[in-house]
């Protein structure tokens, strides 16, 4: 039964359709490396909502946890100042700024900091929605 066709699912379904179509504009090895992002993303913050935001794909829990892209010679992943703060040591090797980093497209990955990292910007983000 396809009935909820139009009803108020589609909005996150759209936005996770916008996600897949900007997903697709890249090459194969790119799509594979954004795809597999996204879903550590997902694994790390289940509750998370998607969305397009700064025209790039982004994740939404209590605010926004992080947004990431891809560029001709890395993956940029902006989870936020405090993000890059926390970590900074382990994310020294990458490029970045304030609050985004660079992930060369010839290496592999950090999957498993970028899941730690996103972890904690939920924790962070709950602890700011409870003070409010």
């Amino acid at each position: 039964m396809k009935n909820n066709e139009g009803t108020n699912q589609s909005t996150d379904k759209s936005e996770s359709e916008l996600i897949d179509t900007f997903i697709s504009q890249f090459p194969p090895e790119v799509q594979s490396k954004l795809q597999t992002l996204r879903q550590v993303i997902r694994e790390a913050a289940p509750e998370a909502k998607e969305k397009i935001s700064y025209q790039m794909p982004t994740f939404v829990l209590a605010g926004n946890l992080v947004h990431y892209s891809a560029f001709k010679h890395h993956i940029g992943f902006y989870p936020g100042a405090s993000g890059i703060a926390v970590f900074k040591d382990e994310l020294s090797k990458y490029k970045g700024a304030k609050g985004s980093v660079q992930f060369p497209m010839d290496q592999p990955l950090p999957y498993d900091l970028i899941s730690r990292i996103v972890k904690y910007r939920v924790m962070e983000n709950k602890e700011k929605a409870g003070q409010n």
